[in-house]
């Protein structure tokens, strides 16, 4: 074993005995962790601006910064206007549709006065097909318009789609705080490129941490999902006890890591369990902790 691996060693054990008021082992030990989120661009651009500094505390839904959307609004602009052509035509249609409503009215009444005159013999076979005629024409003229307006409302339904999809890549620009969390680590500046799945920056809830602990199976059934614990952290002159509830332990078993002791020393199996603490400011991501059961 070389000197550094010894050194390692002996500050490993340091650390650990340090959290044991009266020399009573602990009965898991571990290092706090919180959920840590990293916020990626959702979208290709140049950013504009990105409002996180490392430590700086933001609010979930809290926009925090902007990839340029200028080629969004220009595609925009131009459906918008394609939509308005499409919708100009749906106008001109209802109008042509509503002089040919009038001619039909004008028309079904002289059919009706012709047909009278042609039952009194006062009128030809040849205008009674005539006007009959006219009347159909301008019915099957109405059909035709009355056609073209399916094929107008798709067209409004493709652009007003592609519209959608740009509103949501504008949103999408948008760079919004996902959680209420504290910036641990920024990855990119303003005037960068940004690109979908490129991390922006790294945000973790402080508020609560965890203390990630490994204990062997003959301690399973002393922990319990929701069970209070004594937590111990190293403070300024001698260990710090906080309350923690067990919030997760593990279904299966894994090997000890080589980093990890447990109460038994080492062993080939044991089961990582998670301990919610509140944080009051003293605990850190990465601080060695231990747990020991209450009136245990």
């Amino acid at each position: 074993m070389n000197k550094s691996k010894i050194y390692l060693w002996l500050l490993t054990l340091s650390i650990l005995s340090s959290c044991q008021p009266n020399n009573e082992k602990a009965d898991a030990y571990g290092n706090f962790e919180a959920v840590e989120v990293v916020v990626s661009a959702e979208t290709a651009g140049k950013i504009i601006h990105l409002k996180v500094e490392e430590g700086k505390l933001f609010e979930q839904g809290k926009s925090v910064g902007l990839v340029d959307t200028t080629a969004f609004w220009l595609q925009k602009q131009q459906l918008q206007s394609q939509k308005e052509a499409i919708l100009s035509k749906l106008t001109s249609l209802k109008a042509q549709l509503k002089v040919l409503d009038q001619q039909l009215k004008n028309s079904q009444t002289d059919q009706a006065r012709v047909h009278q005159l042609f039952e009194k013999n006062a009128a030809t076979a040849k205008q009674k097909d005539d006007i009959d005629g006219a009347v159909a024409l301008i019915k099957t003229q109405q059909q035709a318009l009355i056609a073209q307006f399916g094929g107008i409302e798709k067209e409004t339904q493709v652009v007003d789609a592609q519209i959608a999809q740009l509103n949501d890549n504008i949103r999408k620009a948008q760079i919004m705080q996902p959680i209420k969390g504290t910036i641990l680590a920024k990855y990119a500046e303003a005037g960068e490129i940004a690109a979908p799945g490129k991390p922006l920056y790294k945000t973790a809830d402080l508020n609560h941490l965890d203390l990630k602990a490994y204990i062997t199976g003959k301690q399973l059934a002393d922990f319990v999902l929701g069970k209070q614990v004594n937590v111990l952290i190293d403070g300024t002159n001698e260990a710090t006890e906080l309350k923690g509830t067990i919030s997760w332990i593990a279904s299966s078993a894994e090997f000890t890591p080589k980093t990890i002791q447990t109460k038994e020393e080492r062993t080939d199996l044991v089961y990582a369990i998670k301990v919610r603490v509140g944080n009051d400011g003293r605990l850190k991501i990465g601080m060695p902790g231990e747990v020991r059961l209450i009136n245990h």
